[in-house]
């Protein structure tokens, strides 16, 4: 799993080469890469993507539009290796925590205020 803050890594390379997570460009092919490495057979067009987030709760006047534009970034990122998210449940003005179960793969939104629900 990415938990992406920003689309690309241009504005802060050095961060992006301690904490490639971070941004969209390289955390999603530094995770493609460690599924690999641990067996993840097929290459990633086998693999599955799910995409949750890009909402937008700290900039409400969209001045950066920050959760539009990692939700593009991780797109096009995923659309390079050939992999197209499977579900997604992106954008609005909620946050979103995310918990994914390694056991089942199960992933779980919640939302203050709001009931769990599943992608």
């Amino acid at each position: 799993m990415v938990h992406v803050a920003l689309p690309e890594s241009s504005i802060n390379p050095t961060k992006a080469q301690g904490k490639p997570g971070y941004f969209a460009d390289t955390g999603i092919p530094a995770l493609i890469r460690e599924m690999m490495a641990l067996g993840c057979s097929g290459g990633p067009k086998q693999m599955i993507a799910k995409i949750a987030g890009g909402a937008q709760i700290m900039d409400p006047n969209n001045v950066f539009n920050i959760g539009a534009r990692n939700v593009l970034a991780v797109k096009k990122v995923l659309w390079k290796y050939g992999v197209s998210p499977r579900t997604e449940d992106v954008g609005g003005t909620i946050s979103r925590t995310v918990t994914l179960s390694a056991k089942n793969g199960r992933i779980t939104l919640s939302s203050p205020g709001k009931e769990d629900w599943r992608l």
